[in-house]
C-alpha cells in the first residue's frame, strides 16, 4: 500500500534516510511496502488535507480545434473535419481558401 506523507523540504533528507521517496511527477514524498509506518507518522497527512488520498497523475491540457466558425471542440466533442486539399497547414491555395481561418 502506498502511503502519500507531506514531508516539508527542510525534512527530506531524513525522510529519505528512514525510506521514503520521491514521486516527481505527483510531486509528493511517499512510502510504500512498509510494515512499520510509526517513523513516518509526523508526515502522515491529516483526513482533510488533499494530498490524504493518493495524487491523481498530472493531467495534460486538451488539444483543441477550431474550425472556421470559431468554435473550438475539446476532448470527446472533437471532430476531424476531412482535408480539402493536400497543401501544407500554413499555406492557403485557393481550393482551401473558403474553409481558411481569416486573420
Amino acid at each position: 500500500m502506498r502511503l502519500n506523507l507531506k514531508v516539508p523540504f527542510a525534512e527530506k533528507d531524513e525522510a529519505k534516510k528512514l525510506g521514503a521517496r520521491w514521486d516527481a511527477g505527483r510531486k509528493v514524498w511517499y512510502v510504500e511496502g512498509k510494515e512499520d509506518l510509526a517513523p513516518f507518522a509526523r508526515w502522515s497527512p491529516t483526513p482533510l488535507d488533499a494530498s490524504a488520498a493518493e495524487a491523481p497523475a498530472p493531467k495534460r491540457a486538451a488539444a483543441r480545434h477550431v474550425d472556421s466558425s470559431g468554435k473550438a471542440y475539446v476532448g470527446r466533442n472533437y471532430v476531424a473535419h476531412p482535408r480539402v486539399c493536400d497543401c501544407p497547414p500554413w499555406e492557403v491555395c485557393d481550393k482551401c481558401l473558403a474553409t481558411a481561418l481569416k486573420n
